[in-house]
């Protein structure tokens, strides 16, 4: 399997790692959808209300993801970024079956 041209999400041990790029103090909750980063990286663009302090907009992003593709939160982690608007999510599960649903979920919604 080759990383190259791949999307956001990507298969671990263990689950799914999702790049995402957030933006806090923004108009209203949303997941804008896919993009390319500066470095060409594939990202999901999120958009929270809550400011970036004491870990509040992770925590929004954490609860926004968790109700958008039904996944606990308790079974996402934030495992890298979390001071930076670039972070690393593992969503916790079955990682194939994971990536089928947040696929499906990205063609499906789009802004």
């Amino acid at each position: 399997m080759t990383e190259a041209g791949a999307g956001p999400f990507t298969v671990v041990a263990g689950g799914v790692r999702v790049m995402v790029r957030l933006t806090p103090k923004a108009s209203r909750d949303r997941i804008q959808g896919v993009a390319a980063d500066a470095d060409g990286q594939a990202v999901v663009k999120v958009q929270v209300t809550a400011v970036p302090e004491d870990g509040k907009a992770n925590a929004a992003l954490l609860k926004l993801l968790s109700k958008q593709w039904r996944v606990p939160k308790t079974g996402m982690d934030i495992v890298q970024g979390a001071t930076d608007r670039r972070k690393v999510i593992l969503i916790s599960g079955d990682g194939a079956d994971l990536l089928q649903r947040l696929d499906q979920w990205m063609t499906n919604h789009h802004d």
